[in-house]
Order: structure tokens, then sequence, then C-alpha cells
């Protein structure tokens, strides 16, 4: 059976462990921080790979930031990773095939094959956490665009510039959609900078009719996004992940989202690949490309 040797790299943690071709982890699963320089993050690889390559049939990388069509590197970096990251020669860390692919690709794709969306042949999969990743699978196939950079949610929402999104641009998705929105919304309507979205989830759990507002247009803001992908891709399923999704009720989001879509109804699900998904992903893929 074949083996690869995975990772997956983000701004704070870098994982690593060892996946079969079902997808199953067949190792302990290794937890790293992430080093602050480019040095460090190769040598951490390096050490790794040399270590466990041995073990495995290919080098399998899930990271952050925009991977180019031929998955052999990263084309762009994100704000939580070190500058120039998108540098590192990840070809040049092993004798053997070394395949990367987008974080949220990944663990769309891990959706796909062993999770939520099993046998959905169009798929969305939103991540939600301080920021939004995003994954779209069209025909069995994930939609990389021309370059690799597709499935960004980085679309507008409102078009009057009223908050700022940390790519740099106004009203992205992102902006409204992720965990650091929530705190957003709750400063912005609690006029108290210091409200913390744990302060706002609590206060939904305990009653709080004005953190349930607060939290109502965060939801809102979700459905707006989920409608024109809804709309844009006729998807039959939009897969929620990442740690703001478990405080999604999804069924009451589908709801909302039939009721306004003009495509046909498409599924609301939270995903089933586990924390790990991203690794899983990297590795089904490669092994779906013929990479070994």
């Amino acid at each position: 059976m074949k083996k690869a040797l995975a990772f997956d790299i983000g701004g704070t943690k870098i994982y690593s462990g060892i996946i079969d071709e079902n997808g199953k982890i067949i190792s302990e699963i290794e937890k790293f921080q992430t080093p602050k320089t480019i040095e460090g993050i190769k040598n951490l690889l390096k050490e790794r790979i040399s270590k466990f390559e041995n073990e495995a049939d290919v080098i399998a990388i899930s990271t952050a930031g925009a991977v180019n069509n031929e998955n052999t590197a990263v084309i762009g970096s994100t704000g939580n990773l070190v500058e120039g990251y998108y540098t590192i020669d990840f070809q040049g860390l092993s004798n053997k095939k070394v395949f990367l692919e987008n974080d949220a690709n990944a663990a769309a794709w891990a959706e796909y094959k062993v999770g939520a969306s099993k046998n959905c042949k169009v798929s969305v999969m939103l991540t939600l956490g301080t920021g939004v990743g995003g994954g779209i699978i069209i025909d069995n196939k994930i939609l990389k665009g021309k370059s690799g950079a597709a499935g960004e949610m980085h679309f507008k929402m409102y078009p009057d510039k009223r908050r700022k999104c940390t790519c740099g641009s106004w009203d992205c998705f992102e902006a409204y959609a992720s965990g650091t929105a929530l705190k957003k919304d709750g400063e912005e309507m609690l006029n108290d900078p210091d409200v913390t979205t744990y302060d706002i989830i609590d206060g939904v759990k305990n009653g709080n009719t004005k953190m349930k507002e607060i939290f109502d247009r965060w939801i809102n803001d979700i459905i707006i996004g989920i409608n024109g992908l809804a709309n844009l891709f006729d998807p039959d399923c939009v897969v929620l992940s990442g740690s703001m999704a478990q405080f999604v009720d999804v069924k009451a989001v589908e709801k909302a989202v039939n009721a306004d879509i003009v495509t046909s109804p498409t599924s609301v699900r939270l995903a089933e690949a586990g924390n790990y998904a991203g690794m899983i992903g990297a590795a089904l893929l490669a092994f779906d490309k013929g990479v070994v």
C-alpha cells in the first residue's frame, strides 16, 4: 500500500504524519510551532523528511498560500506566514517527489474522498477560522484557475468600503464570515474594543439577546456569501469546516440559503474529515494524480 509523509503548514503550527492511500493516518501526528524564519521552516521540514522519508513513497504538503497548477511550488503567501515563504524550494527538500496543495483545497479534497462531500460531483468547502479559506470541486476536480489561486474567498460582500480585509481590499467575504469578523461585529455593535468571540458565543449560550443579535448578523453574512457561491456553482453541497463552523446551525443556514438561491436546492453540512483534513487531502491528491 502506498504511503505519504504528509505535512500541514500553517502560520502558527506545522503537523506531520504518515497517511496511507485510503486516507488513514498510520503514525502518530507530530506538532511543531511554525518557525519565524524561512531557514527555520526549511530546517524543520528537512529534519522530519530525512527521518521519515524512507517510510513513504511521496512527500505531500498542505500549506497556507496559493500553490501552482503543477503542485510543485507556493506562488503566493498569506499574511500569517513568514515574509518570502513562497521562495522556499520545496522540491529540494527530498530525493522523493514533493507534492504541494493549498490547505483549503487539500481539506476540500479530503471531504470529497472520505468526508462530508463524498460522492458529491460539485461541492464548495468553506473553512471558517481566524480567516476564511475555500475549496471548490467541479466535475470531480479542484477548481484551480489559470494560475492556481482560485477558490480564495475574497469576493465582495458590500460596495461601500465598510470594513477592510486582511488582504488589503475592502469588504471581502473573509472580513464578514471569519472568527475575526464575529469579534469585529461585536466591537461595532457594542462599541467595545475588548469584546471577544468567546464573550459573544458564551452570551448566546446564556440567552443574552444583544449577543444573539451580534451572532445573527455574523450568520446572516455567512448566508449571503453561501447564496452567491450556490448561485455561481450550483453545488450538491456546501461543507463548513474550521473552528467557527461548530457554532453554525447548518440546517437553519441550509433552509435560509435554499429559500433565496435561484439554482436548485443545495445541502449545507459540517465537515467530517477531522482536524488533519489538509494532510489527508494532500496525500490523497498526490496518489490520485499519480505522483507515485
